[in-house]
């Protein structure tokens, strides 16, 4: 059933599928990219020898639409999420889709969609999934050869509600492979990191943080966040990985890290020295920046700032970038996208 707007809670939507009336569809065939449209149907048909369904080639974004005091709505730097599409698509094996043909498409299914975009100052956003899948019939190991691009949008609260500290776990797995397919956002990802999520919630955690895969030694990123640190010295540090999803607000904080005098770097973060920060905290589109309250290995608790109040670091650099979505403040050149 399509969801009508005169339903929603803003105040309470969670981080749900919804079914909204528009989403953008463009298919991959014979060699090119047709021409792409909006269609009402949210259902997808695939054959039971899809490429997606045995190889697992699927790739996604996510990004928000941001309604403005003054009612307009902005996109937060969409070309950074359709370069790092190509990225993934690059690292599947899967024809890249244009990045000019993504960004406007990405305009069309927010326009079509415009009346479920949340009203300014209730902490809600329209996100946006764009995704793509291998469609064609295979059998053997192999790449397919047609393919399904879409983007639907579903109006959201919070993933993570506000800065209330979280307390995390160090997880025995690896969420991927050294030289694997970390850095692109596909499924398989996420797939792995399902078990561990499972289990370190059941055990009253927000979530895994997970080590590099090579000697256990480095911290890498969490679940479905990057990891960020603020040394006692008051520098912003970041993990430096090949194993880690490259992260557009972790790329956005390192340059207002930098405006504040915080001389960000990026580089491995021994386990170790994660403990000793000042503070720490979670950052991507779905989780904003989320702080870490503490960090528990081996059964022993690390707390890092707080486990009951946020840093002061990390909550300027929250207001900063928070500001900069919703159009308070003005952002470095190119940052926001305002819908006309």
């Amino acid at each position: 059933m399509k969801q009508r707007v005169e339903d929603l809670d803003w105040k309470n939507l969670g981080f749900v599928y919804r079914d909204l009336p528009y989403r953008y569809e463009a298919k991959y065939k014979d060699g090119e990219w047709q021409e792409g449209k909006l269609v009402e149907d949210s259902t997808i048909t695939l054959s039971e020898g899809a490429e997606v369904l045995h190889y697992g080639q699927e790739i996604f974004e996510g990004l928000k639409a941001y309604r403005r005091e003054d009612g307009k709505i902005n996109l937060f730097r969409p070309d950074q999420n359709a370069h790092r599409f190509t990225l993934s698509a690059q690292r599947l094996a899967m024809p890249p889709f244009p990045e000019d043909r993504f960004v406007e498409a990405v305009k069309q299914v927010v326009h079509a969609n415009e009346e479920f975009v949340p009203p300014y100052d209730s902490g809600a956003t329209l996100y946006l999934r764009p995704f793509m899948v291998g469609t064609s019939n295979v059998l053997g190991v192999q790449a397919a050869d047609e393919y399904v691009f879409r983007i639907f949008a579903v109006p959201v609260g919070a993933y993570i509600k506000g800065l209330n500290p979280a307390d995390y776990i160090v997880s025995d797995y690896d969420r991927a492979a050294y030289a694997g397919t970390g850095q692109a956002k596909t499924s398989g990802n996420y797939a792995s990191s399902l078990l561990p999520s499972v289990e370190a919630h059941k055990n009253g955690y927000a979530d895994c943080l997970y080590l590099d895969p090579r000697e256990h030694k480095y911290v890498d990123e969490f679940g479905g966040a990057n990891f960020y640190g603020i040394t006692q010295e008051g520098q912003f540090v970041t993990p430096k990985s090949k194993s880690i999803l490259i992260s557009i607000t972790k790329r956005s904080l390192l340059e207002l890290a930098k405006e504040q005098g915080l001389n960000p770097v990026e580089r491995q973060i021994t386990l170790e020295e994660a403990f000793k920060m000042k503070e720490a905290g979670a950052m991507g589109t779905a989780a904003v920046i989320s702080p870490v309250g503490s960090i528990t290995y081996n059964g022993k608790k690390h707390v890092i700032y707080s486990e009951t109040e946020t840093g002061p670091v990390t909550t300027k650099l929250y207001n900063e970038l928070v500001d900069i979505q919703y159009g308070k403040k003005k952002g470095p050149e190119g940052w926001v996208q305002t819908l006309d």
